[in-house]
């Protein structure tokens, strides 16, 4: 079914979603993938980027799109400059640190790749004394009224090099390489809130010593597991991500029944569920798994959406 592009709703509609303003909120379009990355500096400021993803699938979708991309220097991106500078004279009241929002930035372009057609629109902008400097660096305290994220939205707050990560509220879904959190789901006034350490000296000659004594562990256990169950190296630890797992054989196993299985997964899960999920609950190789996805995918059953570095497994409502 064709639909028109909301093109303002790309500024005026997901942009609330930040609610760094108090009481602010807005409703999910499943149709639309947000995706805020705020990038944490060594002197407290920070980088944002607010990527909005939106599949183009008629010639009437891509008219409107291109139609919003001719405004976004004209009208789109100056409103998102009043929106965040109000935000930080918000935000510079409730922490008493003086605050600017400069260098803002914004392009569309539409991108096609093997999933379908997307117009994908790109902000940027640079926030000064967005976290506070104390015996490392504080973040939150600017999100002065809390923030909300609707389905198909991502934040991802990433730190400087050489700092760890104290303590963080709430959890986040993801910490490999920066700290990420998925939609649907409410913050509170501060939250998410972020205590950064700097890991660089005078603390390096204690981390050294630590680091030591845990190899020395681990070497200890790798040895003994080898001398008393005889198991290879690359067994010692099978559940890592990097592990190789034993192949299963597609013949070997009642194609109709795995299916079956993942589409139940999926029911229960009201009809969502990560792909490294369906991986430990069925207790097959990632491999297996990924070919029969990939069959169900083809096939129109399932949709793939990209979280981050993993697959959410969606299941398509209006299949015959």
């Amino acid at each position: 079914m064709n639909r028109p592009f909301p093109a303002r709703m790309l500024v005026t509609g997901a942009l609330l979603l930040l609610c760094i303003l108090p009481s602010v909120q807005a409703a999910s379009d499943t149709g639309y993938s947000t995706t805020y990355t705020i990038s944490i500096t060594k002197d407290g400021s920070a980088h944002w980027q607010i990527e909005y993803r939106t599949p183009l699938l008629s010639e009437e979708d891509l008219a409107g799109f291109e139609n919003y991309s001719r405004g976004i220097n004209t009208v789109y991106l100056p409103e998102l400059r009043d929106l965040m500078q109000r935000s930080a004279e918000q935000a510079a009241l409730g922490t008493s640190r003086d605050m600017t929002v400069t260098g803002f930035t914004g392009n569309a372009l539409v991108q096609t790749s093997p999933t379908g057609r997307f117009g994908v629109v790109t902000y940027t902008f640079e926030w000064t004394h967005f976290a506070q400097i104390d015996d490392g660096i504080v973040v939150g305290d600017a999100f002065v009224g809390g923030m909300y994220l609707a389905r198909d939205n991502t934040l991802i707050i990433r730190y400087p090099e050489g700092y760890t990560v104290a303590s963080v509220s709430p959890v986040p879904d993801r910490t490999s390489d920066a700290l990420t959190w998925y939609g649907l789901r409410s913050f509170g006034p501060g939250q998410p809130s972020i205590v950064l350490n700097d890991s660089s000296l005078p603390f390096l000659p204690v981390m050294g010593g630590i680091a030591v004594l845990v190899i020395i562990i681990m070497t200890a256990i790798i040895l003994y597991r080898r001398r008393n169950a005889g198991s290879r190296p690359e067994e010692e630890f099978p559940e890592a991500d990097d592990a190789e797992e034993p192949p299963i054989s597609l013949s070997k196993v009642d194609l109709e029944t795995l299916e079956e299985k993942i589409l139940q997964l999926l029911i229960s899960h009201n009809g969502e569920v990560f792909q490294s999920e369906i991986v430990k609950v069925l207790g097959l190789p990632k491999s297996t798994v990924s070919t029969t996805l990939n069959d169900l995918h083809q096939r129109g059953i399932i949709q793939k959406v990209r979280k981050g570095r993993e697959n959410l497994i969606r299941l398509v409502k209006d299949r015959e």
